[in-house]
C-alpha cells in the first residue's frame, strides 16, 4: 500500500513518466499505430476483462485473482482466482442488467461496464485503469479509441494497496471513483482526492467501534499484532490511541514477517485477547509463521480487510469464537434470480472466458478444457479428480455465496447510476432536452456522487461524509462452524455511526460463542477486575490497567466493577458491611422501645412522682397537725409540688429528641428545681429570723410571717426564669444530628444552642443551694423542735455533691449517654430532697403518732 509522501512520489512518476501526451490516433487505429500502444516494464500471464458496450460506460477494477508467482522477472502469474471474489464481478454485471431493464434508471440510455481484474497487485491495477480508459487490451495513456461509449467512472479496488495509486491516477486525470473495499485512512484526505468515494467507512471508524466494543467487554489489557508494512503500522497507533482513550492497555505490540518464530512475548502473555491489524497481501497465509498453535489458544479480533485476504476461508479456525465488524452485509446472498444468473456462468458456454475456466479448475477440481492449464495447476498443488461433467455451478461452491463486500459493490453501481441520472437530468434542463453525453463529463460527476442520498435496509437514508465515506451500520458477526463444518456466522449486535454516543453499540453477548473452556468471554486483564465495594489502586511504576484492589474506606461506596473511585454516601446514610450500598444510618437517641435503661428511667420517675403524690396527700390530710404547721405549711406544700414536677420532667429527656423537648427540658427542671431550693432557703431563713425575734425588743419581728418566705421564693424562682428566658431568646436548644463521633451513626441529641444560659441555669441552681446550706449548716444547732436545718443541710449536701460530679461526667460522654448522667443528677437530686425533708416528718406523721403532739414537741429540749 501506498502513503504519505511515497503515494505522492509515485503520482508523480505515473503522470509524468506514463500519461504523457501521446500523437492522436483514430478509432480504428486498434495495433498498428504505435500511440496506441504502451510497453510497460511487466506483462501479465493472464489478462481477464469483462466488457458490456453500453451509452455510458462504468469501468471496474476488480481483485478476483491472486498473484502466484514470478516465472522470471517480466511475467507473474495470476493463476488463483477466489470464488468469494468472482462474486463481486457477477455482482456487479448483475446491477447492471437490472439497471438497464428497469425504465426508471436512465430512460433511452444503456449502462455498459468494462471490467478487469487487478489481481491484488499494483502494476496490474494501473495497467488495468490505462487499459479501460483506452479501450484497448494494450494501454493507451491520454487517449480513448473507444467507439462507442465513454468511460463516466470507476468502481474498484477491494484492496487500499492497488486503490490508493488508483486514485492517484483517476484523480489526475478527473474521474470519479468509487472502492467497494479499501479502508486506507488517506484516502479520506479531500485535498489529495476530491474525485475519492467508497461505500464504506475508513479503519480509523472501525478502531474506534473496535475500541468501544473491547470496552463494553470489560477488557483493558489486550496485544496487537500488525503485518509489516505502512497499514499495519498505521493501524498499530490507531489503536492504541483509541483504545487508550477507553482505558484500555496494550501488553504488547509486535509486528510479523515472513518465516520468523513467534517471540516469546506472544507466547508468555496473559492475554488471552489479541488484536490482528494490517492490509494482509494475498501472499500472507498464517502458516508463513511459527503462531497458528499460539494463536489459536487466544481470542484474536480481526479488521474486517482480513475478509479480504484470497484464503479468508482457510482463516476461518482463527475466525471462529470471536467477533468481526462488517459493514452493509447482504443479508439474502441466495436470491433466485441471483442464481439464476450466476448459473449462466459455465465454461461450456464461454469458452474463451479464462478466468471461468480457471475457477472450475481450481474449485472444481475438474477440467472443462484439457489443455496446458491441467499441468500449471498440477504444479500449484490442485489436485484434478475428473473431467468436468457439465453440471457444476458457481452456486456449488461454498464460499461463492459467502461474499462480505457484495452489498458495498451493489451501492457502488446503484449510487454511480443514480449521481450519472441526475447529472445527466440537470443537463437536460440546462439544454432543453437536446442533451448530449459529452467527453469532459467526468469532471462533473464527484459533485453529483456527493448529493446522492441512498437507502440503507429500506429504513435509513444515508450519504457520503465530508470525507467522501459512506455512512453505514456495522453488523457485529459471530463466526462458527456449522453442521457439516461448514464455516458461517450469526449477527450478535450492531454498531450505528449517526446514533447518539451512549446508544451507538448495541450487543446482545449472551448470543456469542467465545473460542473458550465452556465459550465464556476470554479474560484480558493485567489483573482481576476490582469488584464492588472496592476501588483500583494504581501500583507505582505500572501502567493504569495495572493496579491492586483496595476496600473503600467506610461511608463510601463502589457499586461498580473496577471502580476508579469509592462514591461517599450522604450524609443522612452509610456504606453497608461490603461498601457495595448506601443505607440508611442508625439512629441512636434514648428510646422506650430500644433501651431498657429508658424503660427504668420511667419507672423510677413514676414511682418517686407517686411517691410525692403520697406524701403530698399526707401532708393535705394532717394540714393542722402540730409537725405540718411547724413546718411552714404552704412553703412544703410548693416544695412537693416542685419536686413532682422535677420527677416528671425526666420525660423530657425520654425519647426522640424534638425542638420543643430540647427547649423544655433543662429549662423546665431548672425553674421547678430552682423553686424547690428557694423554698428550703425561705424555710431555713424563716428559722433563723424566728429564734432572733425570741429575744426581747427585737427588730426581727417584723419579718416574722409569710411574707418573707413567699417574697424569697419568688425573688430567687424570678431570677431563675429571667435566665431562661434570656437563654431562649438569644440561642435555644435544638435538635442535634451527630454524624460524626460514630461511624455509621446519627446521634440524635439536643444542643444546648448557648453553652453561657446552659451553665448559667446549672449555676445560678447552684448557687441557691451553696446559700441554703451555709444558712442551713449555720442553723442547725439552733434549740428548736421545728428546726428542720439538719435536713436541709443533708439535702443541700447531697444535691451540690452530686452536680459537681455530674459536670465532668456530663463533659466527658457523648450521645445518650451524655442525657443519662442528666436524667441521674435529676432523679438523684430530686430523691435527696423529697427523702431528706419529708420522709422524717411522713415518718412520725403515720408511724410516731405521740410525736405529733404540740406538748411534745414543745417538750423537747436540746442536747
Amino acid at each position: 500500500m501506498l502513503g504519505g509522501s511515497a503515494a505522492s512520489k509515485f503520482q508523480k512518476l505515473l503522470i509524468y513518466g506514463i500519461v504523457l501526451p501521446m500523437a492522436p490516433c483514430r478509432s480504428g487505429d486498434q495495433t498498428n499505430n504505435p500511440a496506441c500502444r504502451l510497453k510497460v516494464f511487466i506483462r501479465s500471464f493472464e489478462q481477464y476483462e469483462y466488457i458490456q458496450e453500453g451509452d455510458i460506460m462504468i469501468g471496474g477494477v476488480l481483485t478476483v485473482g491472486m498473484i502466484g508467482s514470478f516465472t522470471d522477472s517480466k511475467e507473474v502469474n495470476c493463476n488463483k482466482p477466489s470464488a468469494q471474489k468472482y462474486r463481486y464481478l457477477v455482482d456487479f454485471a448483475f446491477r447492471v442488467k437490472e439497471i438497464n431493464e428497469n425504465p426508471a434508471w436512465l430512460p433511452n440510455i444503456t449502462l455498459g461496464y468494462h471490467i478487469q481484474d487487478s489481481c491484488g497487485y499494483t502494476p496490474r491495477s494501473l495497467m488495468s485503469i490505462l487499459q479501460i480508459l483506452s479501450g484497448n487490451r494494450e494501454p493507451v495513456p491520454n487517449y480513448s479509441c473507444r467507439r462507442k461509449g465513454r468511460i463516466a467512472g470507476f468502481i474498484g479496488d477491494l484492496l487500499s494497496e492497488t486503490t490508493v495509486p488508483i486514485a492517484h491516477i483517476l484523480g489526475g486525470l478527473g474521474y470519479s471513483q468509487i472502492s467497494y473495499g479499501a479502508t486506507d485512512p488517506t484516502l479520506s484526505d479531500r485535498a489529495t482526492f476530491p474525485y475519492f468515494f467508497r461505500t464504506l467507512q475508513s479503519d480509523q471508524e472501525e478502531i474506534i467501534a473496535l475500541s468501544k466494543l473491547l470496552k463494553f467487554f470489560g477488557w483493558n489489557w489486550v496485544g496487537i499484532i500488525y503485518i509489516d508494512n505502512e497499514s499495519g503500522k498505521r493501524d498499530s497507533q490507531l489503536l492504541i490511541k483509541y483504545l487508550s482513550q477507553e482505558g484500555i492497555c496494550t501488553e504488547f505490540v509486535m509486528k510479523i514477517r515472513f518465516n520468523v518464530l513467534a517471540p516469546p512475548i506472544l507466547k508468555n502473555s496473559i492475554t488471552r485477547v489479541i488484536i490482528i491489524c494490517g492490509d494482509p497481501s494475498n501472499n500472507y497465509h498464517p502458516g508463513s509463521y511459527d503462531i497458528p498453535k499460539i494463536l489459536k489458544q487466544k481470542t484474536c479480533i480481526f479488521l474486517s480487510k482480513w475478509l479480504n485476504h484470497y484464503d479468508s476461508l482457510k482463516l476461518a479456525s482463527l475466525f471462529t469464537g470471536t467477533v468481526l465488524f462488517i459493514q452493509n452485509r447482504l443479508d439474502d446472498q441466495d436470491d433466485a434470480k441471483f442464481r439464476e444468473f450466476s448459473d449462466r456462468f459455465h465454461p461450456s458456454k464461454y469458452p474463451q472466458d479464462d478466468l471461468l475456466q480457471h475457477m472450475w479448475l481450481f474449485h472444481h477440481k475438474c477440467s472443462p478444457i484439457v489443455d496446458y492449464k491441467t499441468y500449471l495447476y498440477y504444479l500449484l498443488g490442485v489436485s484434478l479428480k475428473y473431467n468436468c461433467t457439465g453440471k457444476e455451478k458457481l452456486t456449488d461452491i461454498p464460499s461463492y455465496l459467502n461474499s462480505y463486500h457484495s452489498a458495498n459493490v451493489i451501492q457502488a453501481v446503484d449510487i454511480m447510476t443514480m449521481a450519472l441520472e441526475d447529472m445527466h437530468n440537470s443537463h437536460i434542463k440546462q439544454t432543453h432536452g437536446e442533451h448530449r453525453w459529452r467527453d469532459n463529463y467526468n469532471y462533473q460527476l464527484h459533485r453529483y456522487l456527493g448529493k446522492v442520498s441512498y437507502t440503507i435496509d429500506g429504513n435509513h437514508v444515508s450519504s457520503f461524509n465530508e470525507k467522501g465515506e459512506f455512512v453505514s451500520q456495522y453488523d457485529i458477526i459471530n463466526p462458527f462452524f456449522g453442521p457439516g463444518g461448514k464455516f458461517s456466522w450469526k449477527t450478535v449486535g450492531h454498531y450505528v455511526p449517526w446514533a447518539p454516543v451512549e446508544q451507538r453499540l448495541i450487543l446482545i453477548p449472551d448470543k456469542i460463542i467465545w473460542n473458550t473452556p465452556n465459550h465464556k468471554l476470554p479474560r484480558a486483564h493485567c489483573t482481576d477486575n476490582c469488584l464492588p465495594g472496592l476501588r483500583k489502586s494504581i501500583l507505582p511504576g505500572s501502567l493504569l490497567c495495572c493496579y491492586k484492589c483496595v476496600p473503600c474506606p467506610e461511608g463510601e461506596i463502589s457499586n461498580k466493577t473496577d471502580s476508579e473511585n469509592c462514591i461517599r454516601c450522604p450524609d443522612m446514610e452509610w456504606s453497608n458491611r461490603n461498601r457495595t450500598l448506601c443505607i440508611g444510618r442508625t439512629e441512636t437517641f434514648l428510646s422506650y422501645t430500644n433501651d431498657v435503661i429508658s424503660v427504668t428511667f420511667s419507672s423510677i420517675s413514676v414511682l418517686f412522682f407517686l411517691v410525692t403524690v403520697l406524701i403530698l396527700g399526707v401532708f393535705i390530710t394532717y394540714r393542722d397537725t402540730p409537725i405540718v404547721r411547724a413546718n411552714n405549711r404552704s412553703l412544703s406544700f410548693l416544695l412537693l409540688v416542685s419536686i413532682k414536677l422535677s420527677f416528671l420532667s425526666v420525660f423530657l429527656f425520654l425519647g426522640r429528641p424534638v425542638d420543643i423537648t430540647c427547649m423544655l427540658r433543662n429549662i423546665t427542671f431548672g425553674i421547678t428545681f430552682s423553686i424547690a431550693v428557694s423554698s428550703l432557703l425561705a424555710k431555713t431563713i424563716m428559722v433563723c429570723v424566728a429564734f432572733k425575734a425570741t429575744k426581747p425588743g427585737s427588730s426581727w419581728r417584723k419579718w416574722v410571717g409569710v411574707k418573707l418566705s413567699n417574697s424569697v421564693v419568688l425573688f430567687c424562682s424570678s431570677i431563675q426564669i429571667i435566665i431562661c428566658m434570656t437563654w431562649l431568646a438569644i440561642s435555644p436548644p435544638s435538635q442535634e444530628l451527630d454524624l460524626h463521633t460514630y461511624p455509621g451513626t446519627i446521634i440524635i441529641q439536643c444542643n444546648e444552642g448557648s453553652a453561657i444560659g446552659f451553665y448559667s441555669v446549672i449555676g445560678y441552681m447552684g448557687l441557691l443551694a451553696a446559700v441554703s446550706f451555709v444558712l442551713a449548716f449555720l442553723a442547725r444547732t439552733l434549740p428548736d423542735s421545728f428546726n428542720e436545718a439538719k435536713y436541709i443541710t443533708f439535702s443541700m449536701l447531697l444535691f451540690c455533691s452530686v452536680w459537681i460530679t455530674m459536670i465532668p461526667a456530663y463533659l466527658s460522654t457523648k450521645g445518650k449517654n451524655t442525657v443519662c448522667v442528666e436524667i441521674f443528677a435529676v432523679l438523684t437530686s430530686s430523691a435527696g430532697l423529697l427523702a431528706c425533708i419529708f420522709l422524717p416528718k411522713c415518718y412520725a406523721i403515720l408511724f410516731k403518732p405521740e410525736m405529733n403532739t404540740k406538748s411534745q414537741l414543745l417538750g423537747n429540749k436540746p442536747h
